[in-house]
């Protein structure tokens, strides 16, 4: 059988997705991204060079498949909507994201540029064709709101209570983001 490098760059990034979900980068450790990919360090390295280089690849592809999957809208609770269940069921893009701000802090992050066009986008749709409202604000708490819905459930439990279903808090998540005010003072 001849050697496949698609296919074990994929069975990597797997891999990786799943270490760095549950340890960050720092915590992550390549003989078990290797052990679980079925493939040697070698070849780990061979192909992304080092654990933050594989780390931005795995966090490029899992933020590319939210955005494919989770567009822009003017319709901002729809979007919250949408998001949340993003999150609910692909619970790794939002812990890599969160590993990545414990540990660049107020830094640079991969591919911050193309990401911050991204957000950019985000915020156009966001202003409805109004080009004096500034939806930054609004976008920014509308990924708040569902993002850390999802990521804090024992804040989440004790604050809403053991019995507050997340069906519910979905509802509530997109009827907060549509009390917000548009904004039309630009700085």
């Amino acid at each position: 059988m001849a050697y496949d490098s698609a296919a074990t760059k994929e069975r990597i990034i797997t891999a990786a997705t799943a270490e760095f979900a549950a340890h960050g980068v720092a915590g992550a450790r390549v003989d078990r991204i290797a052990t679980a990919a079925k493939a040697n360090k070698r070849a780990l390295y061979d192909y992304f060079g080092d654990k933050n280089k594989l780390f931005a690849v795995v966090l490029e592809r899992r933020l590319a498949e939210l955005a494919e999957a989770v567009p822009p809208s003017e319709d901002l609770p729809g979007y919250a909507e949408q998001l949340f269940d993003y999150h609910r069921t692909h619970p790794e893009a939002l812990r890599l994201v969160m590993w990545e701000a414990l540990e660049a802090g107020e830094g640079p992050v991969p591919a911050e540029e193309e990401r911050t066009l991204h957000y950019g986008d985000k915020v156009a749709a966001a202003q409805a064709g109004d080009p004096d409202d500034d939806a930054r604000a609004r976008v920014f708490f509308t990924l708040a709101l569902a993002s850390w819905s999802v990521a804090m459930p024992q804040l989440r439990r004790m604050v809403l209570g053991p019995d507050f279903g997340m069906d519910e808090l979905r509802q509530e998540i997109a009827r907060t983001v549509a009390s917000f005010p548009a904004n039309t003072s630009r700085r």
